[in-house]
């Protein structure tokens, strides 16, 4: 396979004001740009041509820095731009998820505190994550291109903190930036997609 950038699902000013437009062309055009380029670069000759996304970014790991950085990051983008609509975030959540939310992780409130603080205490670049593991949700978080799919677990939503993610619009109240994502812009109709296809 070779890695495509994808269109972005909104117009660029669809997600103002609590991501920019100026935010999304350089996010999109330029960076997830440049995974996809080094990531069909490094992926010649690389033995791992003919995998999904998925197997090369876990067969990657831990081998293959370079391809597993941009691929990782690719894999992470592609659903980052769908884990955000206009009109997104906030508490209504599709019943079963505020339920599986409940059971599994105290309630949304706490899962909004958890899920924030595991993106404000990332050191450096990462992503704050709620996965799937052995059936139960949690919430995790990853240094740089990193995702639950290495840990044995399955990606529902991630925020990216990585500073280009946020700087335009937040500079670097990182904490603000996170509020807004899980307030405001969180598509829980595609975490409840993902969610039912791991289940």
């Amino acid at each position: 396979m070779s890695f495509e950038l994808p269109a972005l699902p909104y117009a660029y000013d669809a997600l103002g004001p609590y991501m920019s437009a100026e935010t999304l062309e350089f996010h999109h055009d330029k960076h997830h740009q440049a995974y996809v380029t080094n990531g069909n670069n490094l992926l010649k000759d690389s033995g791992l041509e003919g995998k999904t996304l998925e197997e090369i970014v876990k067969e990657s790991f831990g081998k293959n820095a370079g391809l597993f950085n941009n691929a990782g990051q690719h894999y992470n983008h592609l659903h980052f731009w769908n884990w955000m609509k206009k009109d997104g975030g906030g508490t209504s959540l599709p019943g079963v998820l505020a339920s599986k939310i409940d059971s599994d992780l105290g309630g949304y409130d706490k899962f909004k505190a958890d899920f924030m603080a595991a993106g404000a205490t990332q050191f450096g670049s990462g992503w704050a994550w709620l996965a799937l593991k052995d059936g139960k949700l949690e919430v995790m978080k990853t240094p740089n291109g990193e995702n639950p799919l290495v840990h044995g677990a399955t990606p529902l939503l991630g925020c990216d903190v990585w500073e280009h993610s946020y700087y335009i619009d937040y500079r670097n109240a990182r904490p603000k930036y996170l509020e807004a994502f899980v307030d405001n812009l969180i598509n829980w109709d595609y975490v409840l997609e993902l969610y039912e296809a791991a289940s």
